[in-house]
Formats: structure tokens, C-alpha cells, sequence
């Protein structure tokens, strides 16, 4: 990423270019980010490709101020950091699912940031109702955060044994704890962007994947809270955990609240595409 799209990209999250790559920097990003760019898998209802490459991320999310998932979002996040001096690590993560079930290999998307001033940080805009600010990930105790309470904590095996990647210099994969409830397993292992190609695509074209088989687009509010719009049930959180669903019927509404709200322009509105016999 060069300083010209750095640049644009900061105009997009509404951020001076920062002095240092420091911590608190850093967390202002993460908090921007998730504030201004939604996460949201439009393009997957839009039959539109999903290309995991810098220049074309940064056409989709600065260029047409879109959003997107986690590939996408954390990885032009982790270019932006980069690009401002910051040492990123692109790591790999499986989600858990139901019964504990772990998710598919480079299933999520996450990133290690170091910072000038001695900071190491789990960053991540990309995972939906998340921590708002970047998780300290050294740190094997409760984190308290806007976004709920969080741990950082090394993982038991998994179902088949494995406690992490041999040969890690580093040991054992981390399980992201929110609320008591374990989020995902994340791999200490360094990646490259190319490396999660095969989960963007199973992610967008598997019957059973349940971005395939619904609509999502979300980002956090200045107050602290969250607005969801899936499909066209539209959700107000407050910071509180308060909730208000309302229920849109025009295809005009819906259009007019993705662009009211989110920032996005749509030309149709986006529908569930069916894929597969277990649709």
C-alpha cells in the first residue's frame, strides 16, 4: 500500500495520518474502523467475486466505500498498518461452531500488531460483535472491553490431539474467550493473504456455510452499541445490551437504510441465494 492509499484509506475511517505507529494509536484505528466499515457479506448475494488482493480490497472498501468479512476486512486493515509503520502478522483461525465443533482450516482471519512503543496486540475488525479495541496478546487474564469481558488463552488439544503447530517458536495454539464463551482458535503460525483463498471461497460457496445462507451487515455506533441490518430485519443494540427490532417492507426502505446507515449504495437489494440441495 503506497501513502496516496494509505491516506485515502484513513479519509475512509475518518482518522489523521498518525505521527507514530504507537499503541494508542492503534486502538483509535480499531475503533474507527469498526465504526465506519461495516462488516458485511453483500457480495456474496450480489454475485459479485471476492478478490483477496490489496489494490482490489482497497477499490471495494475505500474506492466504493464498502465493507465485507474477516479476509477481507482484516487483511486491507493489516495493509493500513503496514503501511503506517506498525509489524503485522496475518494469523489464521478456525471459529467454533455448534457442540464446541471447530470450523473449517484459515476459517477466520485475524492479525498480530507490534507497536513502537513495546505494544503486542490481537487486532481484529473483521469478526462481527467483537472487542472494540485491540486485545493484549500476552496477556492470559480478563481484559474488560466495551465489546464484553475477553481472554487470550492457550488452547487444549483439539479433536484430533493437536495442541498447535510443531516447530512453533512460540508453543501452543490461543483460544478468544468473550463472556466466557470461547470465539476461536487461533494459530501463532505467520500467514499470507494468498494462504485464505480456500476459506473466502468455501465461505462463499458452500451450502452449509452460514454466510451463504444468510444476510449480515453490522458495524459498531458511536455510543458503544450496534446496528445489524440481516435481510431485512433490522436491529438497534445499545451499549447496554438493549435491543429493538424493526421489520422493513419496501425494497426502497431497505435500500435507503444501507445507505443511510452503513454508507453503502446499492442498486438491488440483496437476496439469500440458494445453493445446493440442503438450501
Amino acid at each position: 500500500m503506497n501513502s496516496a492509499q494509505a491516506d485515502a484509506y484513513l479519509r475512509r475511517i475518518g482518522v489523521q495520518h498518525p505521527a507514530w505507529p504507537t499503541s494508542d494509536v492503534l486502538r483509535d484505528l480499531q475503533l474507527r474502523h469498526l465504526q465506519t466499515v461495516p462488516f458485511e457479506n453483500l457480495s456474496i448475494h450480489l454475485g459479485e467475486e471476492i478478490v483477496l488482493e490489496e489494490n482490489s480490497l482497497m477499490d471495494k472498501l475505500v474506492g466504493a466505500r464498502r465493507g465485507g468479512f474477516c479476509y477481507e476486512l482484516n487483511g486491507a486493515f493489516g495493509a493500513l498498518l503496514g503501511a503506517l509503520g506498525y509489524d503485522v502478522t496475518l494469523l489464521a483461525a478456525r471459529v467454533y461452531g455448534e457442540e464446541g465443533r471447530l470450523g473449517i482450516p484459515y476459517d477466520h482471519l485475524a492479525l498480530r500488531v507490534r507497536t513502537v512503543d513495546g505494544g503486542d496486540w490481537l487486532a481484529d475488525v473483521g469478526f462481527g460483535a467483537h472487542s472494540h479495541y485491540p486485545l493484549a496478546f500476552g496477556e492470559r487474564g480478563e481484559q474488560e472491553d466495551p465489546g464484553g469481558t475477553f481472554r487470550v488463552v492457550e488452547s487444549g488439544p483439539d479433536a484430533a490431539g493437536v495442541r498447535g503447530v510443531g516447530g512453533s517458536r512460540e508453543g501452543e495454539d490461543l483460544d478468544v474467550i468473550r463472556n466466557g464463551k470461547v470465539q476461536y482458535r487461533l494459530e501463532v503460525r505467520p500467514r499470507v493473504l494468498g494462504d485464505f483463498v480456500t476459506g473466502a471461497w468455501w465461505h462463499s460457496t458452500s451450502p452449509v456455510s452460514h454466510f451463504g445462507r444468510s444476510l449480515v451487515c453490522s458495524r459498531v455506533t458511536k455510543d458503544g452499541g450496534r446496528i445489524t441490518l440481516s435481510g431485512r430485519s433490522f436491529t438497534v443494540t445499545t451499549a447496554d445490551g438493549t435491543k429493538e427490532v424493526s421489520e422493513l417492507v419496501t425494497d426502497e426502505e431497505v435500500l435507503a437504510l444501507y445507505r443511510e446507515r452503513f454508507g453503502i449504495e446499492l442498486s438491488e437489494v440483496p437476496e439469500v441465494r440458494r445453493r445446493g440441495s440442503e438450501e
